[in-house]
């Protein structure tokens, strides 16, 4: 079975930075599109970035941009969250998740629904 392992998250000040981590496992077929989700209690869960793993191709919400950096190892085992001059309003479960399937609509219609496989969640807390 389809495996990822989430770590990485902590407590940090505003201003901090963190580099989250996504081990994925048990699968045969090729990955096509790696991402990072967050959620809040009560609030429905975000898609944060996004990454074509084959082409690199990369997409960033906009609350996010310049700050975080998705990226994989060359085996795509591993996903990886960069986030850098974390605010508050970041603190989040944070998830990867993993899509075996091609997707031909735009980067800003990916959504929860899209990604089947999903990681358990790395807790990030940014405190003023």
């Amino acid at each position: 079975q389809v495996q990822l392992v989430e770590s990485g998250g902590g407590s940090v000040q505003a201003g901090g930075s963190l580099r989250l981590s996504c081990a994925a496992s048990g699968y045969t077929s090729s990955i096509y599109y790696m991402a990072w989700f967050r959620q809040t209690p009560g609030k429905e869960r975000e898609g944060v970035a996004f990454i074509n793993a084959r082409s690199k191709n990369t997409y960033y919400a906009d609350s996010v941009k310049g700050r975080f950096t998705i990226s994989q190892d060359g085996t795509k085992n591993t996903l990886y969250l960069q986030v850098n001059s974390l605010k508050p309003e970041d603190t989040a479960m944070y998830y990867c998740a993993v899509r075996f399937n091609p997707f031909y609509g735009s980067w800003a219609s990916l959504r929860e629904a899209d990604f089947r496989y999903w990681g358990q969640g790395t807790q990030v807390t940014v405190s003023s």
